[in-house]
């Protein structure tokens, strides 16, 4: 028997920027539920809002209102220390890779990065030795982890990101 519960439920969220010229309501009354396995696109011209939601679903910004149940966690009323646990399990990723790596730094040190960020206490050698396994694991040649963003297909770089 699966289970049946969903791996993320958004209710009612909300999210309006207040500016001088006045309140812009970049999100609005935004509701679903995903279940494990699952595959959710959203699809929306520029500026509708697709950006600010992922943003507010990891709140890296705060959301005005609404609800937020990660596997049965009310990610709002989360402390700072808890969210950033909980951001270890959870990831956006942006449909275009190429303005989304920096394109000074080397792949291997853009996937490092997130590691680095998760686990202070890895050494540079076994970061590393993670960045092959992960790119590996994607479809990405350890070879590879040299090169720079602009040395990838569209494709390759979203496996990146």
């Amino acid at each position: 028997m699966t289970n049946n519960k969903p791996l993320i439920s958004i209710e009612n969220l909300t999210k309006t920027f207040h500016t001088k010229a006045g309140d812009v309501q970049a999100v609005n009354d935004v509701s679903f539920k995903l279940r494990k396995g699952s595959i959710i696109g959203l699809v929306g011209e520029s500026g509708s809002g697709k950006t600010t939601l992922g943003r507010c679903l990891l709140r890296l910004i705060e959301p005005s209102s609404g609800y937020i149940d990660y596997q049965g966690i009310d990610l709002l009323k989360l402390n700072s220390r808890k969210l950033k646990a909980m951001r270890k399990r959870m990831q956006i990723i942006f449909q275009d890779p190429f303005s989304s790596l920096n394109p000074r730094m080397r792949v291997q040190d853009i996937i490092a990065e997130g590691i680095k960020v998760h686990d202070k206490l890895i050494s540079k050698k076994d970061r590393l030795i993670r960045v092959a396994e992960l790119m590996e694991e994607v479809g990405l040649q350890a070879e590879q982890m040299s090169r720079y963003p602009h040395e990838f297909s569209g494709g390759q770089r979203q496996r990146v990101g």
